[in-house]
């Protein structure tokens, strides 16, 4: 049975991470579950990458490396994910023709549509479905529009490392895939990925996106706000917002912490359930049925709960590794505690397969 494996690499604030996924003869609609055959990361300074972009490509090089010496990936080429507030996603009706040629079009139907020349942009579509329109057939789907230069510089520093990008997708859409499987595949379910410094809100129907939105705040905005408030170091910051948490009482000598974390995290909750809102009004009698937490910033004890409370709506801890099989060459109980720092590159892998 003829296999491929892919790599999935993920460019974050505050690490690379990256996994290989190898597939059978179906790709991921096969009968046979993709494997993971290796997974791996590596940390990387403060402000090498900020909101989705490298901004010190060599570091960011050194870094992959790195990666790619100590976990001993069978490839160099890679895909890579991209995904902050400079790329723009939106609704579309576009009028049908085969898809490879409807991409071609685009620079000629969406240039009145974007704040940025069609010439600086790197667009892309996603189908979604059809409709008949007052002109005949329609595509529906969602625009992508991403500024050359916010992709570029990560792809710099991916060939500064000697890898070969094949690929660059869109991060929410990588969620989709990770993350979208048993009975998420059929629910409609907002996949919510908190970063370093960027959240990632993607609501899905079946499986097919719906609504993408970045958020210009994570896990670290809140250890700042901590470092700010007691005048401490930024990692002791960061242990002490974990020890704390979000809505748990606290004594009075934590009590300037966890007002700091409060005042961060209630933002972007609210900037969350903002997102849910507007979705459910654009669409209606089509409210969500379950939020899915992902990204290092899931983890702040409390959340889940604090979310859910606020957009009245169950929240659960996203699990890419519950439809993949293990390589022996991956310990699963060493993955214990990673699962959402993996789905973005699992979610990568999926996409180049499909």
């Amino acid at each position: 049975m003829a296999t491929s494996r892919v790599i999935g690499l993920d460019i974050g604030s505050s690490s690379v991470r990256a996994a290989e996924l190898e597939f059978g003869s179906g790709g991921p609609s096969g009968k046979n579950a993709p494997t993971l055959v290796r997974f791996g990361q590596a940390p990387l300074p403060v402000g090498a990458v900020r909101d989705g972009e490298v901004q010190q490509p060599s570091i960011v090089s050194q870094a992959l490396r790195q990666l790619w010496a100590q976990t001993k990936f069978t490839s160099k080429d890679v895909i890579i994910g991209v995904g902050n507030q400079r790329v723009i996603v939106r609704d579309l009706d576009l009028p049908w023709m085969p898809l490879a040629q409807l991409k071609e079009s685009l620079p000629f139907q969406v240039m009145e549509l974007l704040p940025m020349s069609t010439d600086d942009a790197l667009l892309d579509f996603f189908p979604t479905g059809e409709l008949e329109g007052p002109q005949g057939r329609m595509v529906r789907g969602m625009l992508v529009a991403a500024q050359r230069d916010t992709v570029a510089s990560n792809v710099v520093a991916v060939e500064g490392a000697g890898l070969k990008p094949r690929m660059v997708d869109l991060n929410a859409f990588a969620l989709i895939r990770a993350l979208s499987h048993g009975e998420l595949s059929g629910a409609t379910a907002a996949f919510v990925d908190i970063g370093a410094s960027l959240t990632t809100v993607v609501i899905s129907a079946q499986g097919s996106p719906r609504l993408v939105r970045a958020l210009p705040s994570g896990g670290v905005n809140v250890t700042n706000a901590v470092a700010t408030a007691l005048k401490i170091p930024a990692t002791e910051a960061d242990q002490l917002k974990r020890e704390i948490g979000i809505g748990y009482a606290v004594g009075p000598d934590r009590a300037d912490a966890a007002e700091a974390i409060a005042t961060v995290v209630t933002s972007l909750v609210e900037s969350i359930r903002n997102t849910f809102v507007y979705y459910s009004g654009s669409n209606p009698g089509k409210g969500l049925d379950v939020v899915v937490l992902t990204g290092g910033g899931s983890h702040l004890p409390g959340l889940g709960q604090y979310l859910s409370s606020a957009s009245r709506l169950p929240v659960t801890l996203g699990d890419p590794l519950a439809g993949l099989r293990m390589a022996k060459t991956v310990h699963r109980d060493s993955l214990n505690g990673l699962e959402s720092l993996i789905a973005l590159p699992v979610g990568l892998a999926y996409g180049v397969a499909a």
